[in-house]
């Protein structure tokens, strides 16, 4: 399927590359197809993907994988939430986090308290709450990004 982005311009993706959201995700209850996309310079090293909409194309929220910016990162959630994406296991589990990056960059942050889980197995993908207040909303990356880089 043929797709015009915002981000990186007109790009085919495979149908089996689609994820769907059954429920939307956050604040976009409509947009139910996706596929993660990241820069192809950076392979799968990538820290920084894009989950983009089929349904907005102008839509691509940028996501990471928690573990990058806090290793302990661990929440706990009810299955009954999960139902929704099928049979997860640790193979075919991805959990993403979003990332907000403001002008001043500075002040780039994830939210750990809406994590999006993706079965990669069945493409399904939803995205829950988790009560947990050790889980802010807005979660400072920008020195742990900068200390990972240096240290790399």
């Amino acid at each position: 399927m043929k797709i015009k982005t915002r981000i990186f311009g007109e790009i085919e993706i495979a149908d089996e590359k689609i994820i769907t959201f059954e429920n939307g995700i956050i604040g976009f209850p409509d947009l139910k197809r996706f596929a993660l996309l990241h820069d192809e310079d950076q392979g799968d090293e990538a820290g920084i993907r894009f989950l983009q909409s089929f349904d907005e194309p102008a839509f691509a929220m940028p996501v990471m994988e928690p573990l990058i910016v806090k290793p302990d990162y661990d929440p706990e959630v009810e299955d009954e939430l999960l139902a929704c994406v099928g049979n997860l296991t640790q193979d075919n589990l991805i959990v993403l986090v979003t990332v907000t990056v403001p002008s001043d960059l500075t002040k780039m942050s994830v939210n750990l308290q809406g994590p999006i889980i993706i079965n990669a197995e069945e493409k399904k993908g939803c995205q829950l709450i988790v009560e947990n207040s050790d889980y802010p909303v807005k979660f400072p990356i920008y020195d742990i990004l900068q200390s990972r880089k240096g240290g790399e």
